[in-house]
Formats: C-alpha cells, structure tokens, sequence
C-alpha cells in the first residue's frame, strides 16, 4: 500500500463515518475522490461535477486505486 492508497482510506473511512459534514470539510479533490469511493453523484452534484468529470480530473494515478478503497470500505463494518 502507498500513502496515496492509505490518504484515501482514511479520508473515505472519516465520510463514512461522519457522513456528509465530515466530507465537507475535506480539500475539494478529496471530496471528489471519496464521492466516487462512497458511490455519492449527490455529493458529486453539490461540487457540480458528473461522474465522468470526477474521473477524468482525478487523475489515473487517484482513479487507479478508488475501486480498491471502496471494496475495503464497503467490508469494514
């Protein structure tokens, strides 16, 4: 794992967690990235980004690994 991978999850873990309030207040390409690791087009709407423009302004290194972080996010209990 790498401090990408790891940044990630605790961002994702912390908007799980705390829901929408803890996601507000984290950068805006974090909201972006932890919006499509939590499957939320609702927050991605507030920030008026389509899915396909998360995707495409994250980056290939970011949406690399955002399907890994949302498995481990969804198996956490």
């Amino acid at each position: 794992m790498n401090a990408r991978y790891e940044h990630l999850v605790h961002k994702s873990q912390d908007a799980k967690r705390g829901g929408h309030e803890a996601w507000a207040v984290q950068a805006t390409g974090e909201r972006v990235a932890v919006a499509l690791v939590l499957n939320h087009a609702d927050w991605l709407a507030e920030l008026d980004y389509s899915i396909a423009e998360a995707i495409g302004g994250n980056g290939p290194e970011w949406v690399a690994i955002i399907p890994q972080v949302a498995r481990q996010i969804a198996e956490e209990v």
